[in-house]
């Protein structure tokens, strides 16, 4: 942590199918130096992903959501482009990255969303599909995505100090973001979710309405507002401001390992719980594109070790947060690994090297 200017790593492990151990270390923010402890939350970026998946997934099961359908069925958002490859998009293509879209737009509130080749035919990591087919599941379920995940998945997992979402609670536990050990600056850098949504939350308090329960209609309602109240720049369309299923995810580590245990083998699940086939489907390759060393199934990518394939995921925010979990659902084992700097990775591999024995490939991605 000290060579890469790393403050604050939370660590918990998976072992036999349970939360076996975990713990922080650290400080949360440089300049306060409040220490990370066990409520200590952590802005996740990237695996907000597969816990959206699982709770599509979940979706699929009750027979809400074919993944195979063209997702156009459950909504069309007006920012998508009159293009007819929006039509081929499915769920599927966007939990397996085959969507053809790019990741985010550079220009949201003036570009239109369109994909750069047919879907299905490569893999294209979009932050824009899983952020879309979060506005269809707000459709289907007639709740926002924070409420949907807590109903779902949050609540009976007894992940309760998880959200997608921002309020007073989560912004005083949460870690702040620090750079790259290598990029040069005084003072913490721009806190791009916490500034954002503080500005929101003025407009959420007057509502008498939390970030949590807003649908995209809020953001846009609140959009012009948050705009004026904002500095120049920091928000520019609702997607700004709105809980993402694809990168605005908040966990404590406990509670991220406490998900991770859903994705393990064992004979008897919960009726919450998405069925043993849906599990495995969420495990297995789901496109197969020449000349990679890694597969993508729904949510989450897989590789193979030498004692069988592995499920995992990163996340990186804002060149700030970096984050990885990992998970062997044979053997019911699992680690995760959250951090509060830019250079995070660098203590992320170490950790999962030592711990696990895997040099993955997937750290070259």
């Amino acid at each position: 942590m000290q060579a890469f200017a790393v403050p604050g790593v939370g660590i918990a492990v998976v072992e036999d199918g349970a939360v076996a151990w975990s713990r922080g270390f650290g400080v949360t923010n440089a300049i306060t130096g409040a220490p990370v402890d066990a409520r200590t939350v952590f802005e996740d970026a990237s695996l907000s992903k597969p816990v959206f998946a699982y709770l599509v997934m979940q979706l699929a099961d009750q027979g809400l959501i074919d993944l195979d359908r063209p997702l156009v069925r459950y909504r069309r958002p007006e920012y998508l482009a009159d293009h007819p490859w929006i039509a081929l998009i499915t769920p599927r293509d966007v939990l397996r990255h085959s969507t053809g879209l790019p990741n985010w737009r550079s220009a949201p509130a003036t570009e239109k969303l369109v994909p750069m080749v047919e879907p299905g035919t490569r893999i294209d990591y979009s932050g824009e599909a899983f952020f879309w087919l979060q506005l269809a599941v707000e459709t289907i379920t007639g709740q926002s995505l924070d409420d949907a995940a807590r109903t779902h998945l949050f609540g009976p997992a007894g992940m309760k100090d998880s959200s997608y979402a921002w309020n007073a609670d989560l912004a005083a536990r949460s870690v702040y973001g620090h750079r790259a050990h290598d990029q040069p600056g005084t003072g913490l850098p721009r806190q791009m979710f916490r500034e954002q949504w503080t500005v929101a939350q003025q407009i959420a308090d007057r509502w008498g309405k939390p970030l949590s329960a807003w649908k995209y209609e809020d953001a846009e309602r609140a959009l012009p507002e948050v705009v004026a109240l904002a500095p120049a720049g920091l928000v520019t369309w609702p997607g700004d401001i709105l809980a993402n299923a694809a990168a605005s995810l908040r966990t404590t580590v406990q509670d991220y390992a406490a998900f991770l245990t859903l994705m393990m083998a064992r004979k008897r699940r919960a009726p919450w719980e998405i069925a043993e086939t849906t599990r495995k489907a969420m495990l297995t390759p789901q496109i197969k594109i020449p000349g990679r060393w890694t597969e993508k199934g729904l949510g989450w990518n897989m590789e193979q070790t030498r004692d069988g394939p592995v499920f995992y995921h990163s996340g990186s925010n804002g060149g700030i947060f970096k984050n990885f979990a990992v998970g062997d659902a044979q053997r019911r084992r699992g680690i995760v690994v959250l951090t509060n700097g830019g250079s995070g990775s660098f203590v992320h591999q170490r950790v999962v090297r030592a711990a696990t024995g895997y040099d993955l490939l997937s750290y070259d991605l």
